[in-house]
């Protein structure tokens, strides 16, 4: 069993790989990719595999759900953030449940829903999707004008919390009934212990990992695993929203100084891939595209309604006080995907105890398949029309792992004992023009160098200079030393000069040597040879 097991697995990864660089060709989100291989792998697909276990589902894609919050939260980047941090919570709280009303009231005025039905499909629909919208603008390289992508990024980062919420009073309203202030009350509770653990969680961790830093190979990453896990875990089990908790932990850690991140975000980059991977594939998997054309046609109207009327209505109001130009707010209202969150709601409502009439399920995975591929497909054609790209902007900015090209290049410089520079103090030092000493490494501990430090035998030296885009390109030869080459002693200094060539090292062994002329060759000596160098 379980080799069958791995070997779906691996044909499943296998042909999302392939999907991965179609779907890259076509402008659409890859992750679609791994929906539509679901679908193929499905009870309706090509293979046939029997699946329809709601609630399995619903367990894995919440913890896939947690992991894509908190990484999304991480990644923010809230110095380039902060200038549109008002309107972007604004559009992911009000904004939200103004789009959601909208939703439900045309599904009961105009679909006929049952009205708590209505408003619960409004609600499940209400969030926009970070991972299609990013996805798209990082395919395309599409910085935005008037700092719109950290508007859009912070925004649909943080608004799944607030539609999960609404969905959960509505699921409880269908479940047993309650009144308004019971109502008040299950939303007071979520928000309290969300905000409360994910400030008190991401706090604190901050404070482990200062004060408790260790060397051991992944410790960092387990720590900031622990910490997503208990800051959804913990509020949850009290009534909160653990993920709003969870996001706001992630936007602590990811903002502040944690140390190395050269490690954590290519090890998230990898899991949250790979959760998003495993949630589009689950939802693809359990969908029964034969089911779908008796919703197609309310489906649709929904998809329409949303991207035509409540999502403008919400994002032309509650932009309204800010300064922005009617571009923008066309292109924040285009841009508001839905995505994977809003089919895992929909996954909620059918498990839970309320008596649904209508297929949320199919009728939310259709409106997501066409805000995927009609809209995120026209998405890079929008904002160009609407003059909206900035050209010379990168979209990465508004993510902490971004590192700029800075043009810089570094040297690592030993100090043996009996060195013209052992004991003497930084400031004392001849350095290259336009040099400067940026780091010394004395056996495990890492000096961050002032004037007065002194340089001890055995420091590693790390400079950092300006690099030229116009620095001459080295050309480079090996010759080894033969015995009958040389006779023993021989000097560097004693070989013949060859204009226009330097020896610039000597391997030995397993040894390098930056080469003197008092330096003396051995037979079996490799050099190093540039032929770019001029003669002075």
């Amino acid at each position: 069993m379980l080799p069958s097991m791995l070997l779906f697995l691996a044909v499943v990864m296998l042909s999302g790989t392939a999907f991965h660089k179609i779907s890259a060709r076509l402008g659409i989100p890859a992750l679609l990719a791994f929906l539509f291989l679901g679908m193929l792998f499905g009870s309706d697909g090509l293979f046939k595999v029997a699946f329809d276990d709601y609630g399995v589902t619903e367990q894995i894609c919440s913890v896939a759900l947690v992991f894509i919050m908190f990484y999304g939260g991480f990644g923010t980047n809230w110095r380039a953030a902060r200038p549109v941090a008002a309107p972007s919570i604004l559009l992911s709280s009000l904004g939200t449940l103004l789009t959601a009303f909208l939703t439900g009231g045309f599904c009961c005025l105009v679909l006929g829903m049952p009205l708590l039905e209505g408003l619960l499909c409004g609600a499940v629909l209400g969030s926009t999707d970070a991972a299609s919208v990013f996805s798209i603008l990082r395919a395309r390289s599409l910085a935005l004008k008037e700092n719109t992508d950290s508007l859009l990024e912070v925004e649909s980062g943080s608004n799944d919390p607030f539609a999960y919420m609404l969905t959960a009073v509505l699921l409880t309203a269908m479940e047993s009934g309650f009144t308004p202030q019971s109502a008040v009350l299950l939303l007071v509770r979520q928000l309290v212990f969300g905000l409360a653990f994910g400030f008190g969680v991401g706090y604190a961790a901050l404070w482990c990992i200062r004060r408790l830093r260790t060397s051991a190979a992944g410790s960092d990453a387990i720590f900031m695993v622990a910490t997503a896990l208990l800051a959804y875990a913990a509020p949850t089990l009290l009534g909160g929203n653990g993920f709003l908790s969870v996001y706001i932990a992630g936007i602590l850690l990811g903002n502040a100084d944690v140390g190395d991140k050269s490690t954590l975000v290519p090890f998230f980059d990898g899991l949250t891939s790979m959760m998003q991977m495993i949630l589009f594939f689950l939802l693809g998997l359990l969908s029964f595209p034969s089911r779908m054309p008796a919703v197609l046609g309310p489906a649709v109207a929904i998809a329409l309604f949303l991207t035509l009327a409540a999502r403008p209505i919400a994002v032309f109001l509650l932009l309204a006080p800010f300064k922005g130009s009617v571009a923008q707010r066309l292109l924040v209202s285009f841009s508001g995907l839905r995505g994977a969150a809003s089919v895992v709601f929909a996954v909620m409502a059918v498990i839970s105890p309320a008596s649904l009439g209508v297929d949320i399920f199919h009728i939310v995975f259709v409106v997501v398949l066409f805000s995927i591929l009609v809209q995120g497909s026209l998405l890079p054609t929008v904002a160009r029309k609407l003059n909206m790209i900035d050209t010379g902007g990168n979209v990465r900015k508004t993510f902490t792992d971004y590192v700029d090209e800075a043009p810089v290049q570094f040297i690592q410089v030993a100090v043996p004992a009996g060195h013209a520079w052992c004991g003497r103090a930084v400031r004392e030092l001849t350095l290259p023009p336009g040099a400067i000493l940026i780091s010394v490494r004395r056996g495990e501990q890492e000096i961050a160098p002032g004037g007065s430090t002194l340089i001890e035998a055995g420091d590693l030296l790390v400079l950092c200079a300006l690099e030229h885009d116009n620095a001459p390109i080295a050309t480079l030869t090996e010759k080894v030393v033969e015995a009958a080459d040389l006779a023993d002693g021989t000097r560097l200094a004693d070989l013949p000069r060859r204009a226009g060539a330097l020896i610039v090292l000597v391997r030995r062994g397993e040894e390098y040597l930056i080469p003197n002329g008092d330096t003396v060759l051995h037979p079996g000596d490799l050099l190093v040879i540039n032929h770019t160098a001029a003669q002075t």
